[in-house]
């Protein structure tokens, strides 16, 4: 239920609060005081589109908020875990949509405090409100419209959303499977190279560090002749040469040291330190001669290392990746072969999934088809009988629904479904478009809307001058119907009929004023005498006599 609203510079409203109570609500005031402004301003904070021509004159920007007393619908709950807003206060159970548009056109949406989107705001007004306008026939010439009317009607909205899901699913398989059969013969060719590269890198069947290692090794076999002469001159240098080596370098300068009397302590660290040097000179020695000993130079492994090495860095320039990466690419191939090769078992996978949801579709989709089917027959009944209550008898509303072509599937089962109307007996029926006159599409328009809000899930309904070109007992009725709705829903009324007005649990005016040059609209709570005042005044213009006065306390009294 909305129970309050909030505005802010939005036309002629500079800030305007107004409350909302239970059971149906009328709002009057004179033409152009600024009725429906209420209702854009609340569509505005629903997230419907706001031009910043909307913004009250020298102002910056114009806000809205719109207060909602939470429900208990699942959904609406549902939707707000889903998207991670929780309500205002835990103690309170509101939920507070506001909406902020500024001159440059930044629009700024918030739910419960929290950012949100456009989408967000009018995804959550969906499930809080419905707004019935006097331009809400244009959208009864939509078919989408006539369905979801006639589902919610019947009750199977769940199963229409079933079926959705149920259609996009079958769509998306079968889908894949088609590209799956046309690039059939792309998809062996591209199996036929992976199979090809992937035996060639088999083939040479690299191992993890051999690039390094064979580059070590080759490169000491190629520099073999140099490494025996330098190793044979380091020999020489160490131990054997006759004229100078390190050995008889060091064993002098320790006879020195050792003969040296009364050494002080920097010599004696000398000493230590030359002994140190005496041993790993011999060391190096050995290690030296040991790879002398041991190494010979071997021209047919440098050309086999060499043969290894240009096959590695051949193929590595064929997949255009470094030489070091071939064994990575090798997998990567694998990984896309397997896929290719088990396309087929997918294809298979597929057909069965396809069946299997074309199955479970069409059973659901008979199941909508009869609920549709009797609740076609109920609807017709009920709009038929507002029909009459609306001063059009004799006037035939037929839901039809027409199977898809060769019962092809389509997101919202397998019929397309179109209203209908027979103004004459006799006549043939026609699309609601194609009925000429305009205050009979009104009415036909209205009986729709009353009937599918009593058979809507929303608690708040708006009405925003749905009785236009109604008067007299017609409007009458008009008013009665809106105060059942209000019964059970809360109802809020734009009217400027007296009889709509008098129907009303609560009355709300709508009033212009002009203060030093700005114009401000106000809305006020009337209390019974000046309730009776405004009726008088809807009744017979601005001047309230006795009769009109007497005329409007006897509709009030006989509601």
């Amino acid at each position: 239920m909305l129970t309050t609203l909030i505005v802010k510079n939005f036309t002629l409203v500079e800030h305007l609060e107004v409350d909302f109570n239970k059971g149906m609500t009328a709002l009057t005031g004179e033409t152009g005081a600024g009725k429906s402004l209420i209702v854009d301003a609340l569509a505005m904070a629903l997230g419907d589109r706001a031009d910043t021509d909307r913004i009250r004159n020298n102002c910056d920007r114009a806000e809205v908020s719109a207060i909602f007393e939470s429900d208990t619908s699942p959904q609406t709950r549902q939707w707000l875990k889903n998207n991670d807003f929780e309500t205002v206060n835990q103690n309170s159970e509101e939920y507070l949509l506001r909406r902020v548009l500024t001159k440059e056109g930044r629009s700024r949406g918030y739910i419960n405090g929290q950012p949100a989107t456009m989408q967000q705001l009018r995804e959550l007004g969906e499930f809080l409100i419905d707004i019935h306008s006097q331009h809400e026939h244009q959208s009864l010439l939509r078919k989408e419209t006539h369905r979801k009317i006639l589902d919610d009607f019947a009750g199977c909205s769940q199963l229409t959303n079933e079926i959705k899901q149920q259609y996009y699913q079958w769509a998306a398989a079968k889908h894949q499977l088609e590209q799956l059969e046309n690039d059939s013969d792309e998809r062996i060719a591209r199996r036929d190279l992976l199979s090809f590269q992937l035996s060639e890198l088999e083939q040479l069947s690299t191992e993890p560090g051999e690039l390094s290692q064979l580059e070590q090794q080759q490169q000491t076999l190629a520099n073999a002749e140099s490494i025996l002469q330098d190793s044979q001159t380091l020999v020489q240098l160490c131990s054997e040469g006759e004229t100078f080596n390190l050995q008889s370098a060091l064993n002098k300068a320790l006879q020195l040291l050792q003969q040296m009397p009364s050494k002080p302590d920097s010599l004696e660290e000398a000493e230590k330190l030359l002994n140190s040097a005496q041993i790993e000179v011999g060391e190096a020695t050995r290690e030296i001669q040991h790879h002398l000993n041991s190494f010979e130079a071997n021209p047919e492994k440098l050309q086999q290392i060499e043969e290894r090495l240009s096959a590695i860095y051949q193929l590595a320039r064929k997949h255009k990746v470094n030489p070091e990466e071939l064994l990575s690419k090798q997998q990567v191939l694998e990984e896309e072969l397997n896929k290719l090769t088990g396309s087929d078992n997918d294809t298979a996978v597929l057909k069965e999934q396809i069946e299997t949801l074309a199955t479970n579709y069409i059973n659901l989709s008979r199941e909508l088809t009869e609920k549709r089917t009797t609740a076609a027959t109920k609807l017709s009944k009920a709009v038929e009988q507002q029909f009459e209550a609306l001063s059009m008898p004799g006037v035939s509303f037929l839901p039809i629904l027409t199977p898809l072509p060769n019962d092809s599937f389509g997101p919202n089962g397998q019929e397309a479904i179109e209203f209908l109307i027979c103004t004459n007996p006799g006549e043939q029926p026609k699309p609601l478009a194609k009925i000429a006159s305009g205050g009979e599409l009104s009415r036909i328009s209205l009986a729709i809307q009353v009937i599918a809000a009593k058979n809507s899930s929303i608690s708040a309904l708006i009405f925003d001058e749905v009785d236009v070109g109604i008067g007299g007992a017609t409007a009458n009725v008009v008013g009665q119907l809106l105060r059942q709705l209000g019964e059970r829903e809360q109802v809020v009324c734009v009217t400027h009929q007296p009889q709509v007005a008098a129907c009303a649990h609560h009355h709300l005016f709508v009033s212009k004023n002009t203060k030093n040059n700005n114009t401000h609209s106000q809305v006020k709570t009337l209390s019974d005498t000046d309730r009776t005042n405004e009726i008088a005044r809807m009744l017979g213009g601005q001047k309230v006599t006795d009769t009109t006065f007497n005329h409007a306390k006897e509709m009030l009294e006989s509601t």
